[in-house]
């Protein structure tokens, strides 16, 4: 492969690769504390990218119940700048966290409070994820909704630049996903490992009921778990939806399965093990050739598959200690 190439499919790799991680991060935040998995994520990933679009465009012209419905008759205030479309970006995420809030009390603490099996919770999360996306159908259709060229604002479509005799293309808004997802996984790093809230939350995920008798509101940190979750969730659907569109509701089955897949190859319930399987993922499809490109979730599954043949915990997991 020439070294041009080989950059160009880097700089790939990277960029969606770091939006694998941060998508990831919202299933290894609740496996962690709860010891399940949320199907509704992928959900939640598409509202985040719905939301975002709202307050960017604020009008759904294709089909649907909000068919010709404007919120912003003189133009939305959060087009056209780079710090109003990182605002609507925040606001849309949140927006995220708060359904991921709600999913937790309608579909997750009835099923904890009477000691139900955690495969019902699992099934339930999975019915909440069917009505999500089919509410997003009837009030916004299937069609898919593209971001405007200028949302983060007067900036180069692409960079490129030379290396030898070939020239190099990255597009700007790749270079974007990689910096924002790099900052936000600094920031969740910094916040489970320095903050009383996340020495709480590795508390409430070593021993719920140790860290109750401890103080700690375990059913409080739970709610926090699953905003982060979301939080999370809804950023990464803003961040592909800005490269490759919002592919109308269910574009986000797509990540919740990669999501998955990410977190049992690094290790689940390991943070550092969903940021490293998350980068060999987006890696691994980024240099899959263009010819086979339709191959490429194949490749990164059977990469999941021999990986796991050699380390079954995943590349940074632990092997369980079972007690007799």
């Amino acid at each position: 492969m020439e070294l041009s190439s080989f950059v160009q499919n880097l700089m790939n790799g990277l960029a969606i690769g770091s939006v694998y991680a941060i998508f990831a991060l919202g299933y290894t935040l609740v496996f962690s504390i709860l010891g399940i998995i949320n199907f509704a994520h992928g959900a939640v990933f598409t509202l985040g990218a719905y939301f975002t679009y709202t307050l960017v465009v604020g009008q759904f012209e294709n089909n649907g119940l909000l068919k010709g419905i404007n919120l912003f008759p003189d133009g939305s205030p959060f087009s056209g700048s780079a710090v109003m479309f990182g605002l609507a970006t925040i606001l849309g995420a949140c927006a995220a966290g708060a359904v991921a809030v709600l999913i937790e009390r309608l579909a997750f603490r009835p099923m904890r409070s009477r000691g139900a099996d955690p495969l019902l919770a699992l099934v339930s999360s999975l019915g909440v994820a069917l009505v999500i996306v089919n509410l997003i159908q009837l009030l916004v259709g299937a069609e898919i909704y593209n971001f405007p060229s200028d949302a983060y604002g007067e900036v180069r479509p692409a960079l490129s630049f030379k290396i030898g005799e070939k020239i190099v293309i990255i597009r700007t808004v790749q270079l974007i996903i990689f910096a924002v997802s790099l900052v936000m996984l600094a920031v969740l790093g910094y916040v489970i490992g320095r903050t009383k809230v996340g020495k709480a939350l590795r508390a409430v995920a070593e021993s719920p009921s140790t860290a109750s008798l401890l103080g700690i509101s375990v059913d409080r940190f739970i709610l926090i778990t699953f905003f982060l979750s979301g939080f999370l969730g809804g950023l990464a659907g803003t961040l592909v939806g800005t490269a490759f569109g919002v592919a109308g509701p269910y574009f986000g089955v797509v990540y919740g399965l990669k999501g998955l897949a990410v977190i049992v190859l690094g290790g689940l319930g390991s943070i550092p093990g969903a940021v490293a399987g998350g980068l060999v993922i987006g890696l691994a499809e980024a240099f899959v050739p263009a010819e086979y490109s339709a191959y490429k979730d194949a490749v990164a599954f059977a990469l999941l598959f021999v990986i796991l043949l050699v380390r079954p915990q995943g590349l940074l997991g632990r092997n369980l200690i079972q007690k007799v």
